[in-house]
């Protein structure tokens, strides 16, 4: 009896956990806390020097969910990634996610061992474990700030927290091993290993995703059981490829990029679901490492672990961006916030958990000095995110808006998908009118009716818009959905049109308006596509100088026309008289008369 009263004891505290952290969320959105750390601090309150006085040290336990949590999230992170989002930030990504990691384990690695007075192997160890940053609080705090960055800082941020975590494992694994043998270096078998893993993982990881994309597409599954296979599968993946001593972190994350980029059947289930098993393995991981946590145990090694925390944040992390971004590029501000968003995480304290597993000597520092680096983290730069993105000029001045959308599962149908929006006031479909040739309206539900697209006629705030559109396509479609408030003045407001193949050095040169040396050759229609990340819509607005480019046109997914609006009216008017030359290359000599007729006679 005794044994059913604990374990019932059990399942209320670990309910009472669970439901406390998925409330403990928005808190985290209320006040921009990292999720991260609020989810360690409710650990560490149920553990055993908090309230709770939950006794908790099972290092086996917190290996294997490790294990398993990391797989679905990696597997999530690789289902949400779009390979267009490569396009242009793939190389710099990349860099920072293998030469990057291994910069940073070196120059952290070196200020440990002297701080903590340990054997070098043993501090590159600790480098190691702290050296990669974690997509999840990154993602997370991005999002809940609203903060829409430039494209290519955005998409290089993203891509390389989801990917950089595989070398960090392999490199702590790699240096646990050598520690626990005595040092003793392995020469080339050690690179022929590291190769192994990469080979084994990406193959593993590619095929076992297109094996997957087959097995769901193939077979009619009861409903609800595409989201559970995946699952099953993606830990299927990320086992078979440890057995085979490949890379599970990477197979799983490759497995994930291939299935989210096929056609698949019930693939809105399946992003829906993961969404939530995501976020039950993010707390429940960070849960049981706050658990293992022993303050008494974290103070003894505060002062150098603090050390080799800010050391990370000024020069470990800026030292690899820059040595990284170097061929690509980059603007200096751009460096500066990329070095900035260097969140460590819940990847870091697990694999602090692996020397204790090993037996390793001096166990108890890796993770009590990750604990005190992650924390530093995301205290310091986890609440700074939104004022440095402003303070280093990467942050778009329009906050990130995004389309509330409903996806519904056609049987047997993989070729379109029916989506349902909202219409909010604003939207730029209200504006625009017209859906893309490639959606089609089905009905509108107004005031509690369900309308046929014919009854309708035209769309109106408030109502909800049924459609039917390809899978690949939908997230182009989730633009035109975007609540917004203003659109409309600032695009009445922008009086001087311009067609979307303008370069901006002749918009530059017509008005005198600042422009980077880099953008002058870009397009109109290119500087909305690296803003908006390729999501323009009508509406959208970027800032030229002291004047405001505004979309009035798309075609074909990119920006059609635009029109100007300048703060200076009186400048404006007389740049625009007295330029009539340029005014005649960009606009044609006949509209070139009209617009000069038009502008003297106002």
């Amino acid at each position: 009896m005794e044994t059913i009263a604990l374990t019932n004891v059990l399942l209320l505290a670990g309910a009472a956990l669970m439901v406390v952290g998925i409330f403990s969320s928005l808190i985290a959105s209320r006040f921009g806390a990292p999720l991260l750390l609020v989810f360690l601090v409710i650990g560490m309150l149920a553990g055993e020097s908090g309230p709770g006085q939950v006794h908790f040290s099972d290092y086996r336990a917190t290996y294997l969910v490790g294990s398993a949590a990391l797989a679905i999230i990696l597997f999530d992170g690789g289902l949400r990634t779009r390979m267009g989002a490569f396009r242009g930030t793939l190389g710099p990504a990349l860099m920072l996610s293998t030469l990057g990691v291994v910069v940073t384990a070196g120059l952290v690695g070196l200020l440990a061992s002297l701080l903590l007075g340990l054997p070098l192997l043993e501090g590159l160890l600790v480098g190691a474990v702290v050296a990669s940053t974690d997509a999840a609080a990154v993602f997370f705090l991005l999002k809940s700030g609203g903060l829409q960055l430039r494209k290519r800082v955005g998409a290089t941020l993203e891509i390389e927290s989801a990917t950089n975590d595989p070398i960090a494992i392999f490199l702590s694994l790699v240096l646990v091993q050598l520690v626990a043998a005595g040092g003793e270096a392995p020469g080339w078998e050690l690179l022929l290993h590291l190769a192994q893993q990469g080979v084994l993982g990406a193959a593993i990881g590619v095929a076992g995703g297109l094996a997957l994309a087959a097995l769901l597409n193939r077979f009619e599954l009861p409903s609800g059981l595409h989201p559970l296979l995946a699952v099953g599968a993606a830990l299927l993946i990320f086992g078979l490829a440890a057995v085979a001593e490949g890379s599970g972190f990477l197979a799983v994350y490759l497995a994930g990029l291939v299935l989210g980029n096929r056609p698949v059947r019930a693939i809105a289930s399946i992003v829906s679901f993961h969404d939530a098993a995501t976020w039950l393995a993010q707390l429940v991981m960070f849960v049981m490492l706050g658990l293992l946590v022993s303050p008494a145990r974290v103070v003894e090694y505060a002062l150098p672990a603090v050390g080799i925390a800010v050391f990370l944040i000024l020069v470990g992390r800026p030292a690899a961006v820059w040595l990284c971004l170097a061929p690509f590029g980059f603007r200096p501000q751009e460096k500066a916030y990329i070095s900035w968003v260097g969140l460590r995480g819940a990847v870091s304290i697990f694999l602090a958990t692996i020397p204790t597993l090993a037996g390793v000597p001096s166990a108890e520092v890796y993770f009590n000095v990750a604990f005190t680096v992650v924390i530093v983290s995301l205290v310091v730069q986890g609440w700074t995110l939104t004022h440095a993105a402003r303070l280093f000029q990467v942050a778009l001045a329009e906050p990130l808006k995004e389309a509330r959308r409903f996806e519904i599962d056609l049987p047997g149908q993989l070729d379109y998908e029916l989506v349902a929006y909202p219409v909010g006031r604003g939207s730029p479909v209200l504006s625009h009118g017209v859906l893309p040739n490639w959606a089609q309206l089905m009905l509108v539900v107004r005031e509690g009716a369900i309308l046929t697209a014919q009854e309708a006629e035209r769309l109106a705030p408030g109502d909800y818009a049924y459609l039917l559109a390809p899978p690949e396509r939908v997230a182009r479609l989730d633009r035109l959905f975007v609540p917004g408030e203003g659109r409309a003045d600032v695009e009445v407001a922008a009086a001087f049109p311009f067609r979307g193949d303008i370069s901006l050095g002749a918009i530059s040169d017509l008005y005198g308006l600042p422009v980077e040396p880099h953008e002058r050759d870009l397009t109109i229609a290119d500087l909305f596509a690296e803003r908006f990340d390729e999501r323009p819509a009508v509406g959208s607005h970027v800032r030229f100088g002291a004047a405001t480019l505004v979309v009035r046109a798309m075609e074909d997914d990119r920006v059609a026309l635009a029109g100007l609006s300048i703060d200076d009216e009186d400048h404006a008017r007389d740049r625009h008289i007295l330029n009539g030359a340029a005014l005649a290359r960009l606009l044609g000599p006949r509209r070139a008369t009209r617009e000069r007729a038009r502008r003297r006679h106002h």
